[in-house]
């Protein structure tokens, strides 16, 4: 996801304007600020761009789920269903507004099985949260209707999928709110930074006084606001948005590279027929950071990574079975409640369930599964030479396997 791969003086420059004003804070200074202001500008980019009628930053992609569950009225004894792929900033932000994160299998999307979903409501459930994991999207279609019969939220974590689209709409524009990060290695990078999308005008509001610990903004200046309720600092820097602003600018850009790229590394992964491909609910949608694709079986999966290790092309691959960061086999931390503070009673004691909890039917998708980053930097005879390694060692793999049977 490589925003930072094409930084430059256009960001440069964003930055320079609000160092020469000194005005680090998105709010106030009206005087000394000199009419700059790179988050309300952002803000603005954001809408047209991507569709939503408002927009609200943040400091982080936590922050900003953050601060939609909270805003939808998600708390204590709420349960909210998200896959058992996903970054642990997903269930962080669940736990965070004291909610129950209940995770269910992903089917070949990568994201959220509709019939795991279904099987896992209870009275005590709240929300449907899918991530839209590696540039594509779920089966928005199937979730929504789940919403619908149930009246649960809908709430986007789009955070890996900035710039797809699901039936010409953008992810994170679709349910009651959506959720981009903005950080260091997604499409498009602030540095550090978020933002909460929504069509809803009720919620845009909370959210706008929520992350900047209550304020209603209604005053003259910031001593003459009010705190209607009591929210947090979730703000982001001027000189966060000005990174952004930059960069939102490069959007088409990165997506035409990002297709154009992943389109020719595919085509020398499908020479290799045993191997199969992520399913797309939306294909033409699909943002392309990732091309992920499916092994016959564990063992051939682990021994493709082995040997890609062996001949120094590993790097930009993610096997995310074996990954701390991703998948719910490694969450160790998540399923032995190692918190620095006290969790409420219902949480421990759904963290202490899910100990015991097999996921047979995300292992089987996920052990076979490598996601390859696409990157904006690759040359056409770079793409050729990446995919002819990959394809070779594949075939080998399976040659290998099919002597040993």
């Amino acid at each position: 996801m490589p925003g930072f791969e094409f930084f430059g003086n256009e960001e440069r420059k964003e930055v320079n304007d609000v160092l020469e004003t000194g005005i680090l804070m998105r709010y106030g200074f009206d005087g000394p600020r000199k009419g700059i202001w790179k988050a309300k500008e952002l803000e603005e980019a954001i809408t047209r761009v991507f569709g939503a009628k408002y927009a609200q930053l943040t400091s982080s992609g936590t922050t900003a789920l953050t601060t939609a569950l909270t805003v939808l009225n998600i708390g204590a004894g709420d349960e909210v269903i998200m896959p058992t792929f996903t970054f642990v900033a997903s269930f962080e932000a669940v736990l965070g507004v004291g909610a129950i994160p209940v995770l269910v299998d992903v089917d070949e999307t990568l994201t959220l099985n509709p019939d795991a979903v279904r099987a896992a409501i209870t009275p005590r459930t709240k929300c449907i949260m899918p991530v839209h994991m590696c540039g594509s999207m779920a089966d928005i279609d199937a979730l929504q209707q789940i919403c619908k019969e149930h009246q649960l939220v809908f709430l986007e974590d789009a955070c890996q999928s900035i710039g797809a689209t699901y039936k010409g709409k953008a992810v994170g524009t679709i349910g009651d709110a959506g959720a981009f990060s903005f950080d260091f290695v997604k499409t498009i990078t602030c540095g550090e930074g978020g933002v909460v999308l929504t069509n809803n005008e009720e919620v845009y509001l909370k959210c706008d006084g929520y992350t900047d610990h209550g304020h209603d903004h209604k005053g003259a200046d910031r001593g003459a606001d009010l705190h209607p309720f009591i929210g947090q600092n979730f703000r982001i820097s001027e000189l966060h948005a000005a990174v952004g602003l930059a960069q939102i600018r490069k959007l088409d850009q990165f997506l035409a590279i990002q297709r154009k790229n992943q389109r020719l590394l595919r085509s020398y992964l499908e020479q290799v027929p045993e191997l199969s491909f992520r399913v797309i609910p939306d294909a033409e949608g699909d943002s392309c950071t990732f091309l992920s694709w499916f092994l016959p079986t564990e063992a051939i999966a682990k021994a493709v990574v082995v040997e890609m290790k062996a001949q120094g092309i590993l790097p930009g691959n993610f096997y995310w079975y074996a990954n701390n960061w991703h998948y719910i086999k490694q969450w160790d931390h998540l399923k032995n409640i190692a918190t620095l503070n006290n969790l409420n009673a219902e949480q421990k004691a759904a963290l202490q369930k899910l100990r015991s909890t097999n996921f047979p039917a995300s292992d089987a998708i996920m052990s076979r599964c490598i996601s390859t980053a696409i990157s904006l930097m690759w040359t056409e005879e770079q793409v050729r030479e990446k995919g002819t390694k990959m394809a070779d060692i594949i075939k080998k793999v399976l040659s290998e396997a099919t002597v040993q049977a």
